[in-house]
Formats: structure tokens, sequence, C-alpha cells
């Protein structure tokens, strides 16, 4: 197998971290990314699990290092993800997954064109705000920050390889599934396709040969 990144993202609330992690548990070829962010932890998240968790002097230096694949400044804190944590994981041989935003899936995408991107959106403005309601983390000033944040972010949807409405978790996680699934046959990602199409074709070539001297035409 030829491991390969795949990014989830969606708008806050969209639902691409309870999809992560429950393909993270239902397929044991996925590797997860823990990404470093300089907010602070929630309820019940746990350093190095969850995110990395810096400060802002600690996010820079690893920037200014150019130790990151992509990392973006998203409602005033910074998200990132680290080179050789990506490295890490694929070289174990798991494809990585990530949940990450917009900004930070372009840059990704520069750094490994091989990514699959994956958006998923609410299915509609009214699920996505009783989302973000029910999480009891938005006062009014930050729910509307989010809120324009979405605005922003369905106007690229157009660079993602797939894009999945979110409206029932069971039926989303399958279809990600999915998609890792036809990914990994895509003719691009088998290794040494091109020496093992040689190799058959040569030795039809010599059977038919050796089928048409022994018996003549057929």
């Amino acid at each position: 197998m030829n491991p390969f990144p795949l990014v989830l993202s969606a708008p806050s609330g969209g639902g691409k971290t309870t999809v992560t992690k429950l393909l993270m548990q239902r397929r044991g070829d996925l590797g997860y990314s823990v990404s470093c962010t300089t907010r602070a932890p929630r309820a019940g998240e746990v350093d190095g699990v969850d995110y990395h968790f810096l400060t802002e002097g600690q996010f820079i230096e690893h920037r200014e290092r150019g130790e990151f694949a992509e990392w973006a400044l998203v409602h005033g804190k910074f998200y990132g993800t680290l080179k050789s944590a990506v490295s890490a994981v694929l070289a174990s041989g798991k494809h990585v997954i990530m949940d990450i935003d917009v900004q930070g899936a372009a840059q990704f995408a520069g750094a490994w064109p091989g990514a699959v991107l994956v958006f998923m959106l609410p299915p509609s403005v009214g699920v996505l705000l009783a989302r973000l309601q029910e999480r009891n983390t938005e006062d009014g000033a930050t729910l509307l920050t989010r809120l324009k944040s979405a605005h922003a972010e369905l106007q690229v949807v157009s660079r993602y390889h797939y894009v999945l409405v979110n409206d029932d978790l069971e039926p989303t996680v399958a279809r990600v599934s999915s998609i890792i699934d036809a990914e990994e046959v895509k003719r691009e990602r088998i290794r040494a396709l091109d020496s093992q199409l040689a190799d058959l074709i040569g030795t039809l070539d010599f059977e038919i040969r050796r089928q048409t001297t022994d018996d003549g035409p057929q």
C-alpha cells in the first residue's frame, strides 16, 4: 500500500473531528497527525492526544524553522501541522487523517500534492448554527466570527477533491471510508505499476509468438 494524507475540512461545528475519530476507531490503516494550537484546551481535551497545546512563542519558533506543513491563524489562535508528525505516520505504512481548516488544507496540498481533500458541508445553516450552540463554547461575538468564517470557507469548496453533506453521521463516515478505499487503488498510487504491466504484456507477447509458431495463426 502506498499511504497518503487525507484532509477533512468543514465549517466549525461541521462534524469533521467526530468523523475523524470514528474512522480512527474503525480502520486499522489510519494514523492521526496531532496538530498544534495556541488556543486553550477545552474540557476533556488532552495535550498530545487532541492537540499539542503550545504557547504563541513556541508556535512561532516552529514556524520560523519551517517545520509546519501548514499553519493558519484562525479566530485569533494559531493552528498547524508539523511535517515530522505527518512523515512519521506515513513511514509506518498508514494513511494520515487530519481535520484542518481551508487555509491549512491549501498549504498542505502544496506540501503533499498526493493528499486527498474532503470537504464536509452541513445540511443547512440552521443545523450549523444549532451544532455551534450545542457546544456551549460560543459567546455572541465568537459565534458571529465563526459564521463569517464559514461563509468565507464555502467560497473555496472547489479546491477539494470530494464534497459530502454531513446530514447523517453514519452514512458520512461510510462515504469517507469508501473514498479511502477508492483512492488506495487509484492508478497513480500503485507502486511499480508500469513494470508490472510491462512484465504482463511481455509474457503475453511471448505466449502469442509461441502459439503462432507452434500451431500457426489462430
